[in-house]
């Protein structure tokens, strides 16, 4: 169990990834497969049951079968039955191959230690995000039961079926707990920062053969997990939640819903169920409700108003079951980050409304945010602010444009003065808004339209430019009621942040400490200070970038508990329907 195989030099991708390195692994296998093929019959299913009477023969025959399953299961695409499917053939023959086929996790009818470890922590892959259908929790608690019930007589521990069944059973999860924990399930994006969207089978084969020899299984196990703050936060409140949960059908409140009555009912149904409410009567009393309602808004951090509105009941249909895909879900996306991050960064979530300055593990900066609406997302993205500007004029996108301000101009040109807007052409010139025919432009128009300076400018006194394809900054706003709302998805998409002053002194003292040593530098914090008083506009460069991540993660753990935020776009709804699609945890 200890020896070191070494498998081809290619890739093994995580599930449902096609990358081209593939192709020479599969090419690989089937030369080998040919060979095994013109010596043995590979259509035949394998025996239920092969009973080895001598102890020393048991090894021997626990080799020949798993030569013999993998033969049958490559002409039968990896599923020997309904119920069992290995997700890694090719991997799987090319490393037992190495081996003689010789089994791995058991020796002479018991489990090796590793194997013994190996189970235990597929008893609990749970903790992990990980769903046990992937890695064969049911069936290997068949096995393993049908061992520990034949203690006395040791019949079914004579065979060798079982056994070797067990051990491809095993050796396929391993390969796919390498995978999962390391590059997680989610497809790679535009954004993604991590360069391997494949492990190389030198990877996959030298960490397979550590959990295979492993003393110390857990700590071989976190080597392969991301070492984000984040990612361990929320995997450290993954069992409390689990203790907790209920993982069985949330029957879903219809809202708005013209019967009142029955609205009321399912609510406290509900609240009930969850254990808001001691008591189903239908005579409780609408300020005993509310009370409910406003504890269970409170935990959950809703605007806490105690009435029924469309984000309670968000809310309350959302099942354990859901929660835990979107845990599964956050915890890949902290798998899609660098493996190590910037000393300092901003992080947005954009789904908690929050924004935080990180200085290593420290938070420097806490604040609040508003961001895009649905219709107007908040766009995910990885960049680095390169600018700050006090008191900055707004240059309108042609997004907004054509969806909102064309609209207008075509019922009434004076919308633009209304608004405290110039219309500027190619040149930099100022134009009349009466002196164009507004009803030719569809998709665009050949102009810009600037917002000036001042306290009413919908940047506020201050933004934060950087780099992205979306036309969006950090910045001030001239609503900085918003922020004081509850769900505060209500802008074009840039990020309004309520601490702005707070991040940009503390980005414009590390700059001046990086830069005090060049002769001629002269920015000092009196002098932003001064412009900020007396509303004037300057670009101050940041040659010391501080990096900006913009993130959507609809949970995080905090004190060992998991909280979970709107699911604003519902990006995660869909992710979960197409990754985990009819997946169960009970």
């Amino acid at each position: 169990a200890t020896e070191r195989v070494r498998l081809p030099r290619d890739a093994v991708p995580a599930r449902g990834r096609r990358p081209a390195g593939v192709v020479l692994f599969t090419v690989i296998f089937l030369i080998s497969l040919l060979f095994i093929s013109s010596c043995k019959n590979t259509s035949t299913k394998p025996a239920d049951e092969e009973m080895v009477e001598e102890p020393g023969k048991m090894d021997e025959k626990v080799s020949q079968l798993i030569q013999e399953n993998l033969n049958y299961l490559e002409n039968k695409k990896g599923r020997l039955n309904d119920s069992v499917l290995l997700y890694q053939l090719p991997a799987l023959t090319a490393l037992y191959t190495q081996r003689s086929y010789s089994g791995v996790w058991s020796k002479e009818k018991k489990w090796l230690p590793q194997g013994d470890s190996l189970l235990k922590f597929l008893e609990s892959i749970k903790l992990y995000g990980l769903f046990p259908e992937d890695y064969h929790v049911g069936q290997l608690k068949k096995i393993k039961d049908i061992f520990e019930a034949d203690s006395l007589g040791e019949r079914d521990k004579k065979n060798a079926v079982l056994w070797a069944r067990a051990d491809v059973l095993l050796s396929d999860a391993v390969i796919n707990i390498i995978t999962d924990l390391k590059l997680g399930r989610l497809p790679k994006d535009s954004i993604t920062l991590r360069k391997d969207s494949v492990l190389s089978a030198d990877f996959v084969s030298h960490k397979f053969n550590d959990i295979a020899s492993a003393t110390n299984f857990n700590s071989v196990i976190a080597t392969l997990e991301p070492r984000h703050k984040g990612y361990q936060d929320l995997k450290a409140g993954v069992k409390n939640f689990l203790d907790k949960a209920e993982f069985k059908e949330v029957p879903k409140i219809n809202f708005p819903d013209s019967n009142k009555a029955l609205l009321k009912t399912g609510v406290m149904n509900r609240l009930k169920q969850l254990g808001y409410l001691d008591s189903l009567s239908m005579q409780v009393d609408s300020l005993f409700l509310s009370k409910a309602l406003t504890k269970f808004q409170q935990e959950k951090r809703l605007t806490a108003d105690g009435k029924i509105g469309a984000q309670t009941i968000r809310e309350l249909n959302l099942s354990d079951l859901e929660k835990f895909k979107r845990i599964a879900i956050t915890l890949d996306r902290y798998k899609m980050l660098p493996d190590t991050m910037p000393a300092e960064y901003i992080w947005v979530n954009i789904s908690a409304y929050n924004l935080k300055l990180f200085r290593h593990d420290t938070i420097i900066v806490n604040s609040r945010v508003v961001v895009g609406k649905p219709k107007t997302r908040s766009p995910v993205l990885s960049s680095s602010i390169y600018e700050i500007v006090t008191y900055p004029q707004w240059t309108i996108p042609q997004s907004i444009i054509v969806k909102e301000i064309l609209p207008a101009m075509k019922k009434n040109p004076g919308y633009l003065a209304k608004k405290g807007f110039g219309l500027f052409d190619s040149k930099g010139d100022e134009v009349d808004p009466y002196s164009v025919d507004w009803s030719k432009y569809k998709k665009g128009i050949p102009y810009r339209i600037i917002q000036g300076s001042g306290d009413d400018n919908a940047l506020g006194i201050l933004k934060f430019n950087f780099r992205n394809k979306y036309a969006v900054y950090l910045h001030d706003t001239n609503q900085r009621f918003y922020f004081g709302l509850a769900s505060r998805a209500l802008s074009h998409g840039c990020i309004r942040v309520q601490e702005w002053e707070k991040m940009a002194f503390y980005i414009l003292e590390r700059e001046i400490e990086s830069q005090k040593n060049k002769q001629g530098y002269k920015l000092s914090l009196d002098s932003v200070r001064h412009w900020l008083a007396t509303k004037e506009k300057h670009a101050i460069p940041v040659n010391n970038r501080m990096s900006v991540f913009i993130r959507y993660f609809t949970c995080e753990g905090i004190n060992g508990q998991v909280i979970f935020y709107e699911d604003i776009y519902n990006e995660d709804k869909e992710l979960a329907e197409k990754l985990f699609h009819n997946k169960k945890i009970g």
